[in-house]
């Protein structure tokens, strides 16, 4: 559905080094620090700024090939983008049939009565969380293949989160051929959501794994000086030196639960995930 191979982009002392993709019928996860190059992989990826090498395929075509009809398959979230905060919902249900052929205006119209979108009342004086989810319902309601969504959940409280987050399982459900890239610096967002996640830091990918693989398999063993002098480190992925010893990041957690009785193995989060993989030193 989507490849990236060697994308590169430089902003002064900022490079962006990204090789990814996203797959028909899942929901991929882009998680980093504000910062670390996600919106420039979408931007990249959307031909709205020029990249320094690399490829970016969509839908087994070069990108800059793609046709209009194959980009009114790709629905898009920007974080810096919307509609012009004077019209309402009634008035751009026509503007989106005009542009969409395969606009689902029946969808649309459901799912604004289903999420109390207000039809009459200006853009501009809707909440963060109203706005939110009219950009996620507008991308998913012109039948599109591909969604890109940078930071669709930012400033929103937990029940707006989730509402949009069940916006975007409706659309998966609908037609498994489709694709979701989203991004977000919030992972807890996307650990119920997505299929997998590629975690970014300073420009350069320095995880992906399946969503169930990073929460069933990875954890961090808490180990004091003697215990870490003792480990089999053949699966230890990051260390880092704590003040009362060690905290190591491991993707083979339930190995040393069952060969190190004595040492305190927890879950981590993604969060600490991406911590260890950031701060923490080769094993």
């Amino acid at each position: 559905m989507l490849e990236i191979n060697g994308l590169k982009k430089r902003y002064g002392d900022f490079t962006l080094d990204c090789t990814m993709s996203v797959e028909a019928g899942r929901i991929t996860g882009l998680v980093g620090q504000n910062g670390a190059g996600k919106s420039t992989i979408f931007k990249s990826v959307l031909g709205l700024i020029g990249t320094d090498g690399g490829s970016i395929r969509v839908f087994e075509k070069e990108a800059e090939d793609l046709t209009v009809s194959d980009r009114r398959k790709i629905g898009v979230v920007l974080a810096d983008s919307g509609f012009s905060g004077y019209l309402t919902v009634r008035d751009i249900i026509p503007v989106l049939a005009n542009l969409y052929a395969d606009f689902d205006r029946a969808y649309f119209e459901k799912q604004v009565q289903r999420f109390e979108l207000p039809l009459r009342k200006k853009i501009k004086e809707f909440s963060t969380g109203m706005k939110a989810k009219l950009k996620v319902l507008t991308a998913a309601s012109v039948n599109a293949k591909l969604l890109l969504l940078d930071e669709p959940t930012v400033g929103l409280d937990v029940i707006a989160r989730d509402e949009l987050l069940e916006i975007l399982r409706d659309f998966m459900e609908k037609d498994e051929n489709r694709a979701i890239l989203i991004s977000s610096h919030i992972s807890g967002d996307l650990e119920s959501l997505c299929d997998d996640l590629y975690m970014i830091h300073a420009g350069q990918i320095v995880l992906h794994e399946d969503t169930d693989v990073l929460l069933s398999d990875y954890g961090l063993l808490k180990v004091d000086e003697k215990q870490y002098a003792g480990l089999d480190r053949r699966y230890l992925m990051r260390v880092r030196k704590e003040p009362y010893g060690y905290s190591c990041l491991t993707n083979q957690k339930r190995y040393y639960m069952e060969n190190y009785p004595g040492i305190a193995v927890e879950t981590g989060s993604i969060d600490e995930t991406i911590a260890m993989m950031v701060r923490g030193q080769e094993a």
